[in-house]
């Protein structure tokens, strides 16, 4: 990374694509390779792996529930990045405004199409969707960090997480009268049933919902306050490394002391869960940052940086193409049936690694 005189990083980092690209890795083929290997070994190691790699069902957390607001969270580490390459080619605010209005509603339609928009069954047609709460969550940020100044940013970040801590903890849902965490019967809940068009995902509430979606704006707006440490002027590299392991160390204590009173919940995306997120995001961001970006040592992330360089290409594709199918059909008899577990889902990931490189070695990139 080179920072020019006046603060704004010059090209692209490395450490953002790789760290991306881990983290798509996972929902890639990551979590069923680790699993058949888990299955077949019975190694001690692999088997906490693969524990780690499913969803809590409510309260609670795994590295599993990480994937999807890190990618948040490293959408919002680039913000600074973009916005200040745009300003210094002449973008206004409103033309910013436009930019991240336009993203966040491309987000939104993808993540229609990816549910079946298509087939025209609207009356089955779930609205809500991961790609659609990256685009609200990101748009909504990036509106924050275009008309208002770092500390009211700040106060946004504090507000929300406080301000949804309250209705949920404070306010009586409608249909049963008293404030809930459980399954159902939140007020959030409750805001999906009565204003959130067409099914939800999982029958009376939906964990991409209308409410949750505030909390996930600060998921995004950690990334960004961390994409501005990044490129703070006069700070060294080692100094922005500490300062990202001290900001997540903070950030997890903070979680674990409100987990008590607000448990720490991925489908409610609540308040101590964004603050966990936001811990070991930051941790892991200075982690790659240190490695890659400032020690150099690039060799072995190549395979991420292709995965995170494409990364709404490769999540389309994997919604609309079956590789695992694909993988079946090359592999077939060429590899005794008792390793197709664990060569089925690598044949896949690979499939996906070569067409991600020969468009990274061409140099397109598909991005909104």
């Amino acid at each position: 990374m080179t920072i020019s005189e006046n603060g704004v990083v010059s090209r692209r980092l490395a450490s953002l694509d790789a760290l991306r690209g881990a983290d798509l890795f996972w929902i890639l083929g990551g979590h069923a390779i680790v699993s058949a290997l888990a299955t077949s070994t019975g190694w001690g190691p692999l088997v906490w792996v693969e524990q780690q790699c499913h969803h809590v069902e409510w309260h609670g957390f795994h590295f599993y529930d990480l994937i999807f607001p890190l990618f948040l969270f490293l959408a919002g580490v680039s913000m600074p990045l973009s916005f200040a390459k745009r300003i210094e080619q002449g973008a206004t605010r409103r033309a910013l405004t436009l930019h991240a209005m336009k993203r966040g509603l491309i987000l939104v339609l993808l993540g229609l199409v990816c549910n079946g928009l298509f087939a025209f069954d609207f009356e089955n047609l779930r609205c809500a969707s991961v790609l659609a709460r990256i685009g609200l969550a990101w748009m909504l940020a990036a509106f924050l960090v275009i008309w208002f100044p770092p500390r009211i940013q700040v106060a946004w970040f504090v507000g929300i997480l406080l301000g949804y801590w309250a209705v949920l903890a404070l306010v009586p849902v409608p249909d049963t009268g008293v404030a809930s965490f459980e399954p159902g019967q939140t007020f959030t809940d409750w805001i999906d049933r009565q204003f959130l068009p067409g099914v939800l995902h999982e029958g009376n509430r939906d964990p991409e919902g209308l409410l949750s979606t505030l909390p996930a704006i600060c998921t995004a707006l950690a990334g960004v306050f961390a994409g501005r440490w990044l490129i703070q002027k006069g700070t060294s590299e080692n100094l922005r490394v500490v300062g990202l392991i001290v900001a997540g160390g903070v950030a997890l204590a903070l979680a674990a002391a409100w987990d008590q009173v607000f448990p720490i919940n991925k489908k409610l995306w609540t308040s101590s869960f964004v603050l966990c997120c936001a811990g070991w995001s930051l941790i892991f961001l200075a982690i790659f940052y240190w490695v890659i970006d400032v020690r150099g040592w690039k060799a072995w992330s190549k395979p991420f940086v292709v995965f995170g360089a494409n990364s709404i290409t490769i999540y389309m594709l994997n919604v609309f193409v079956d590789f695992s199918k694909i993988s079946e059909l090359l592999i077939g008899e060429n590899v005794p049936s008792y390793l197709h577990p664990v060569f089925l889902p690598l044949g896949a990931l690979f499939l996906k690694w070569v067409l991600l490189d020969w468009m990274y070695r061409r140099r397109i990139f598909l991005r909104i």
